[in-house]
This record gives C-alpha cells, sequence and structure tokens, in this order.
C-alpha cells in the first residue's frame, strides 16, 4: 500500500497506515534525478558535503539529511515539529535553495518551509491551500513556478512563486485537467515540457508549459502500460522513459513490468512510441521508479525486491532504444520509491519502503554495478515519502 493508498483509507475513516510499498502496486513516484554509469572506474574524485530533505508522511514531517562528500554515508539532521494528519509526500526546493515546499497530501496543502544557512527548516507562515490530494510537486528551471499535482482532483496546481518571501500565488487557469489521478509529475530541463503519470488508467499525460500556462499537446494522453508510475527524460529532451510495474511481458518471459520508451518532439511535445518498446528486464518483478544518468547514457529502473531490483540499460543514441547492460538486473535491496543522484553524479540514493530508510549506492562506473555504501540503509524513522538534494 502506498502512502496515497493510505490516505484514500485515512479518508474512508479506517484506522491504519501501512509504509510498506509492494511493487506492484502502481501509485509511486520518484523523484526524478539521475544515476551515472560512465566509462572509467568505481567512481569520481570525492565531492564536498552536502544536505538533503525527506518528508515522513506517517510522522507528517520533513527530516534534514547531511550527506559526505568523501563516502556518500548520510547523517541525521534536525526533523521539523510532527503536524498529525498532513501526510507530506512531495517536495520541491527552490534553486536558490532559499525555500522548500512540501505536498501536505491528507491536509489539502502546501508547507512553506525558509531554509537557513545551517540548512535547518522553519515554517514561514499558515500552509497554502492547494488542490485535493496533493502529491507530487516540480519547479520549474528559473524558479518561478510551482507545479503540483493533485491526485483525487484530476489536475496540476501552479503557482508562481514570490522570490523574496516564498509565498504562493495560483495563476490565471489553475488548476489544469490532467486526466485520472495524477501522480508523479517531471519538467525538463529546459521547462517547456510536463509529463505526469496517470497510474491508475496506464497513460502519461504531456503538456507544453509556458508563462505558468499548461496545454495538453497533440495526442496527449498516451497509453504506456498498466500501473505506469513514474517517468524519466534524457537531457537532451529526446526521450522520455516510463516504468510500467503492472504490466505482463510476452512469453517465455516471467517478469512483471516493463519500460515504455517514447521520442519526444522537440517542438510540440508529442509523444511517439519508440520501435521495439515496452523494454524490459530478463527477470524482476513491479519497477517503480526510474532515471536516465546525466550523461544519457543509461537508464535505471528499480523494483522494492531484494533480488533482480535495479535494471540498468544502455541507451542507443541514434535512437533512444534499451538494451540491457551485462549482469543487469543487479541483486540490490534499494527500493522503489525514488532514485535521485548527488549534485556531482557520484551516488544514488533509493527511497526503501522495507527498510525505512534510505539506501546509498556507489557504481563502477564502467559496468554500471551498483554497490551499497558502508551503512547503507540509512533509518529516517519511517519509510520516506519523496526526496530532494540541495548542492
Amino acid at each position: 500500500m502506498s502512502f496515497l493508498t493510505a490516505a484514500r483509507a485515512a479518508r474512508a475513516g479506517q484506522h491504519y497506515f501501512q509504509t510498506t510499498f509492494p511493487a506492484a502496486v502502481a501509485i509511486v513516484s520518484l523523484a526524478l534525478l539521475s544515476l551515472s554509469c560512465g566509462n572509467s572506474g568505481h567512481g569520481t574524485s570525492p565531492g564536498p558535503d552536502h544536505n538533503a530533505y525527506v518528508t515522513l508522511p506517517a510522522r507528517g514531517s520533513v527530516l534534514l539529511l547531511h550527506i559526505s562528500g568523501a563516502t556518500g554515508a548520510i547523517t541525521l539532521g534536525t526533523e521539523t515539529p510532527q503536524v498529525e494528519n498532513a501526510t507530506p509526500t512531495g517536495l520541491a526546493l527552490l534553486p536558490n535553495k532559499k525555500f522548500l515546499y512540501a505536498m501536505n497530501s491528507l491536509a489539502n496543502t502546501i508547507s512553506i518551509f525558509s531554509v537557513a544557512g545551517d540548512a535547518t527548516l522553519s515554517l514561514t507562515a499558515a500552509p497554502t491551500p492547494v488542490g485535493f490530494s496533493p502529491n507530487n510537486a516540480v519547479i520549474d528551471p528559473s524558479g518561478t513556478f510551482l507545479l503540483v499535482t493533485n491526485n483525487f482532483g484530476n489536475d496540476v496546481s501552479v503557482y508562481s512563486i514570490d522570490a523574496g518571501t516564498g509565498a504562493l500565488s495560483e495563476v490565471a487557469g489553475s488548476p489544469f485537467y490532467a486526466n485520472a489521478s495524477p501522480t508523479n509529475i517531471l519538467i525538463t530541463p529546459s521547462g517547456k515540457f510536463v509529463f505526469v503519470t496517470n497510474p491508475g488508467i496506464g497513460f502519461v499525460t504531456a503538456f507544453s508549459f509556458s508563462n505558468g500556462v499548461l496545454t495538453q499537446v497533440p495526442g496527449s494522453p498516451m497509453f504506456s502500460g498498466a500501473g505506469a508510475a513514474a517517468v524519466a527524460v534524457d537531457s537532451s529532451e529526446r526521450y522520455l522513459y516510463v516504468v510500467n510495474p503492472q504490466a505482463l511481458n510476452p512469453p517465455p518471459l516471467t517478469t512483471i513490468g516493463n519500460i515504455s520508451a517514447f521520442n519526444i518532439d522537440p517542438n510540440t511535445g508529442a509523444l511517439t512510441k519508440m520501435e521495439g518498446s515496452p523494454f524490459t528486464a530478463a527477470n524482476g518483478v513491479g519497477p517503480t521508479a526510474i532515471t536516465v544518468d546525466p550523461t544519457g547514457k543509461f537508464v535505471y529502473a528499480f523494483t522494492a525486491q531484494s533480488s533482480n531490483s535495479v535494471w540498468c540499460f544502455s541507451i542507443t543514441a541514434s535512437t533512444g532504444q534499451l538494451v540491457p547492460v551485462a549482469s543487469s538486473p543487479f541483486g540490490v535491496n534499494a527500493g522503489g520509491l525514488f532514485a535521485l543522484f548527488d549534485p556531482i553524479g557520484n551516488n544514488l540514493y533509493v527511497g526503501n519502503q522495507t527498510a525505512n530508510g534510505v539506501a546509498g549506492l556507489s557504481r563502477n562506473l564502467s559496468t554500471g554495478a551498483p554497490t551499497p555504501i558502508a551503512g547503507s540503509p540509512f533509518a529516517t524513522h519511517t519509510a520516506p515519502g519523496r526526496m530532494v538534494l540541495s548542492e
């Protein structure tokens, strides 16, 4: 059961909150940054220490994490005061690192935190009302707009951000219809296009984005596969990849779940199914998180299982088609809640629902094989919802 599913149960009067996440469940997001498996050696030079934040839905709080640039290990920082019945899930951090936004899926609000010089958080004001069951959020590359998926509202809210105070003002025309139960959301590096998953119907909704306005592109929504859960785009914005955790594959494959691949029209953002799509691993069940490495050479997908859990594919440069790398899938218990790289691309961090924490992975730059960082997984009191990194 996902956090969002638990929120539905709470609304229906059931008194439980299950923090595990079966791999076949459709609703999950990731976060959406990238994993690099380059071409030389086991890693790059150590980077500086940096910070991260995770939501803790069951505790109603946001937790500060400190990440060692030398080892990649995580230590816990301060936690914001717990708020009953808030259930924060999605997170978004302004590019200038001054304000952090947490989506309170049960309270239908957005908490706005100011970020101090030591990375600690303080609420700036009362939470801002948003749509019905906010799930995930992104900020456009300019830091001007916050976009929020409202799962029960079937739409996306867009807010302009006051650079001085962090305050939010809903733009004209918002919320924008996004088809059934939108969850994960991604904005391309240029800020031109936005893609949203609709797990319940197995579709992806595609928008062009300009001056705070979302406009569905021709052909949207596009069918992806059963449970379409999370999306990733390469840095050139040519290819979009979507994990479908419940999709069945033709015999003799026993794998459950696959990756749909689309070509992105650079002018309109319209999606065209790629030849050979969908792609899958030789073994494994239910990938729910996906990311593309910063160089655009590799795609990684993650399941909640402990075996066959990390799928790695090379990207064919001319076509975007996926080819499994040697020894993939890898039997590393990483998790399937989210996956994102540290700011310099040394290490990958994956939300681990069974370990109630964040798994840290280094990887061989030549083969892509992941290796747990010493001390991983790093406990976060309870299962994390989403994570953002600060440089």
